[in-house]
């Protein structure tokens, strides 16, 4: 008897439920009467799983919508309870935000709440598509304006939407002037770190589940391959604003935790326009305007990874750049457009390397070439011969200082006796970060510092008429919010650089060491990189401690 009762109970409890959803879906069809849009329970409906996962759960339960389908021309269906909601309203806008037209439905809160359901169905893998994250331009421009400092964009990360992470993300790294993204992850946690003026500096953690959200967003934006975790990719994509466009180059590596990535923002605003803004002392502009008006031989800049090597030469091509001179580049990778110039990147997989791609270029007449890096003994010989049969060539390659550049070269496998007509000037540098305006204080300096610097300046006191080196003052780093509480804003350059004089020509001509050639270039009246930033100390740019940091 008691079973019986029971079969009765669950008979009348779906008899009840099925009146409750009848019930619901005449309302909601009554509502969606009043909205003058199209009711469905999706008993029938298909529903596309490739087009629920353009949002994830988490935004479409709280936005109490649900993506069913995608159609052709970026259309979508979307299902909804209320068109009238906030929080739906914000869902609709990231999705017309991402580039959708949208067709909306009515259904009842029982049919979302099936629709729902099925995310648990959907591949671990994050099945995204190229145009479902697209940033926009619009949040992008939002976000940038409500972000002032490192504090701010901590706020704003702790508060936004997964789908929104990468949007902070960029805005927090363009408006503190950041150069790289590093998202890092742990055992536990995501470590976001940005790169500015050189230095890392932690910015916030993003939980793992978070992180494998953006890291798939990321891989798709940047059209590498999802399904790839064991081996390293990279990729770039483009942020399109309203004046300029900025590149993003993506490198993601396997790691212990999981994958890690690098972004590395190429804004054009960033980038030094004119050798003026480079930083570099009047006596040694002047040197290097009068050597590139020369019309042959070649100028090398050299220094490690980060050294602002290729800001350098953008100026050098920005200097030269005019209605009557052929310019033609060959760059891995171009980083920077420059109007005017003819540039192009190398692609190995098509055959176009640095050698073969300047051979390309010499018979397209130009007047200058840039060659962005000298790497190997070929790209080496072909560009030396450009530099004696009539062309102005501006290259980089990969010594400690500028006296290195010409043991590399014959290290290469280049002969002195080519070396010597062909280089006009070798140049060293390195990037030190510039003391913040707003909270930099006098202070003396320590003693040992101090007897560095006088050591070090002691030859150049005529030279530059700098007066007692016994007794000075110097600035250094405070805190305020203008400067992140780092003390510093923004990098300059220090330098070195000498001309190839006729005793120089002689002395290549022995296959001299390093040494050899920074004396006589020293004794020539060549000022050190060294000398160039304790220069800068005295005048207040920048710290002893930055300039020692750097060229310890």
């Amino acid at each position: 008897m008691p079973q019986k009762d029971e079969s009765l109970e669950v008979a009348l409890e779906k008899k009840l439920s099925s009146i409750k959803t009848k019930q619901d879906e005449e309302k909601y069809a009554q509502f969606a009467k009043q909205h003058n849009l199209p009711f469905s329970n999706l008993k029938t409906a298909p529903i596309d799983s490739d087009a629920l996962s353009i949002l994830d759960e988490e935004t479409a339960r709280s936005s109490k919508l649900a993506v069913i389908l995608k159609g052709k021309d970026r259309k979508l269906v979307v299902a909804i309870l209320d068109p009238d909601n906030e929080s739906t309203k914000k869902g609709l806008e990231i999705l017309k935000s991402k580039g959708f037209e949208l067709n909306l439905i009515i259904t009842s809160p029982e049919a979302l709440g099936n629709i729902w359901k099925r995310y648990s169905g959907l591949k671990k893998e994050a099945t995204y598509e190229i145009g479902a994250v697209q940033i926009s331009e619009q949040k992008l421009d939002k976000l940038y304006q409500e972000i002032k400092t490192v504090s701010d964009i901590k706020s704003h990360i702790s508060s936004v939407s997964t789908t929104e992470l990468l949007e902070t993300f960029i805005a927090g790294a363009l408006k503190v002037s950041a150069s790289d993204i590093h998202l890092e992850p742990g055992p536990e946690k995501t470590r976001l770190r940005y790169r500015m003026d050189g230095v890392l500096n932690d910015i916030a953690e993003i939980d793992t589940n978070t992180y494998e959200k953006l890291l798939s967003r990321v891989k798709v934006l940047s059209k590498m391959k999802l399904n790839i975790h064991k081996a390293a990719q990279d990729g770039r994509f483009t942020i399109k604003q309203k004046s300029v466009n900025i590149e993003v180059r993506v490198s993601v590596l396997p790691s212990e935790y999981g994958e890690s990535i690098v972004t590395r923002l190429l804004d054009p605003r960033a980038i030094k326009t004119s050798l003026a803004d480079l930083g570099m002392r009047p006596d040694l502009l002047e040197l290097l305007k009068t050597q590139l008006n020369r019309t042959t031989g070649s100028i090398f800049t050299t220094g490690p990874t980060g050294s602002g090597k290729t800001t350098t030469l953008y100026a050098f091509i920005r200097h030269l750049n005019n209605p009557g001179t052929k310019i033609v580049t060959i760059e891995d990778p171009i980083e920077y457009h420059i109007e005017g110039a003819s540039q192009t990147q190398v692609d190995p997989a098509k055959g176009y390397t640095f050698s073969n791609g300047l051979r390309a270029i010499v018979r397209q007449d130009p007047d200058i070439i840039l060659v962005g890096e000298v790497r190997d003994k070929e790209t080496a010989e072909i560009s030396l011969h450009a530099a004696l049969t009539g062309h102005l060539v501006l290259s980089t390659i990969h010594t400690n200082n500028a006296a290195g550049t010409i043991p590399r070269l014959i290290d290469l496998g280049i002969q002195p006796q080519i070396i010597a007509p062909a280089i006009n000037v070798a140049m060293g540098q390195r990037l030190v970060r510039k003391l913040c305006e707003k909270c930099k204080t006098k202070t003396s300096p320590p003693k040992e510092a101090a007897e560095r610097l006088k050591k070090s300046l002691e030859p150049l006191k005529e030279m530059f008429k700098l007066g007692s080196l016994d007794n000075f003052e110097i600035h250094q780093a405070g805190k305020c919010d203008a400067c992140n509480n780092t003390g510093y804003v923004g990098r300059i350059g220090v330098y070195e650089a000498f001309v190839i004089s006729k005793p120089m020509e002689k002395l290549i001509l022995t296959s001299p060491p390093i040494s050899d050639i920074e004396e006589l270039a020293i004794k020539e009246g060549m000022v050190t990189m060294l000398q160039d930033g304790y220069l800068k100390v005295l005048e207040g740019v920048t710290s002893i401690e930055e300039v020692e940091r750097i060229l310890s």
